[in-house]
């Protein structure tokens, strides 16, 4: 057993995770700030990019290169200078540490040496796009990036379809259309998916819909810009509406009107008003909005209301 006081006092140094803006620079918090300018040094994705940040906030301490290409020659001596005393803070070059970006291995070796590793809370792209993307927030599983061979992106994604919580993604603008149309393949052209581009840039986007849908709009638009790709949860409720959404207008309840078909749905598929509202619009070919709308009149004539 492992037992970490993060701000005992002690001799050693700490690793600081410290995550960084995913675009708009206000996004960091005071404490990130006081945290690179009090560290030994700085352990950055990418130099070039983590001294764009350093020099808008005057953060003047020094920084090291570490990223996939050189973790596992840079990690043994970091450990000795951690030992000596010296604090350091990890960052990638937008976002976290360690979710989609390196940093795993060092907070590792880091705890396998008994130095503490503090995190910090920031900035992340999944996290964002997932409250407001309008999916059922939790539970979620987050994957990061499919792999790039087709074949293993479809395999993927079929051990991904059996997950019942919303599935976040992450995916490169020129993988965007590719992979929609991989996810209309795998889960159905009707899965509701949401694309969200660019947060919290001046092009920030999101595009709610169903798989076919975007994968439609990418076949007119070519979308930029950093990309996740959130895939709607499956409820046991809503795998069975999308298994009823592939059938036709049964031959008991063609003759119905829309109130009594909703009613029915109710009945005898034990669907909600909602959802059974959802799925005559689908089958009768009508806006939800319409169908809504003769349910709630129906329900105000039986009200007495005007």
């Amino acid at each position: 057993m492992e037992r970490q006081k993060s701000f005992e006092h002690q001799e050693i140094g700490k690793l600081y995770l410290v995550p960084t803006p995913i675009g708009n620079l206000e996004d960091i918090t005071f404490r990130a700030i006081r945290v690179l300018q009090e560290v030994s040094l700085i352990l950055a994705e990418d130099t070039r990019h983590t001294k764009k940040l350093l020099n808008h906030f005057d953060i003047d301490t020094p920084q090291l290169s570490f990223h996939e290409h050189n973790s596992r020659q840079r990690i043994p001596g970091l450990v000795v200078d951690l030992l000596a005393g010296k604090s350091m803070a990890q960052v990638s070059d937008a976002g976290t540490p360690s979710i989609s970006d390196p940093g795993f291995e060092l907070v590792q070796a880091c705890i396998e040496a008994g130095i503490p590793v503090i995190p910090l809370p920031g900035a992340n792209a999944a996290i964002s796009a997932l409250i407001a993307s309008g999916l059922v927030p939790q539970p979620f599983y987050f994957f990061g990036f499919l792999p790039r061979r087709k074949k293993d992106r479809i395999e993927q994604l079929e051990a991904l379809k059996s997950r019942s919580e919303t599935v976040i993604l992450y995916e490169s603008p020129y993988r965007l259309k590719e992979c929609f149309s991989q996810i209309a393949q795998v889960y159905g052209e009707h899965q509701m998916v949401v694309l969200s581009r660019e947060l919290t840039k001046k092009h920030e986007e999101f595009i709610r819909g169903s798989a076919k849908e975007l994968m439609d709009l990418l076949e007119e638009e070519t979308l930029k810009g950093e990309c996740c790709i959130l895939i709607g949860s499956k409820s046991k409720n809503e795998m069975r509406i999308n298994r009823l959404d592939e059938e036709e207008d049964p031959a008991e309840t063609s003759e119905m009107s829309v109130i009594d078909f909703v009613a029915y749905l109710q009945t005898n598929q034990d669907l909600s008003q909602k959802d059974a509202i959802k799925k005559v619009a689908k089958i009768r070919q009508m806006r939800k909005q319409d169908v809504y709308r003769l349910v709630h009149q129906e329900e105000q004539a039986e009200n007495g209301e005007a």
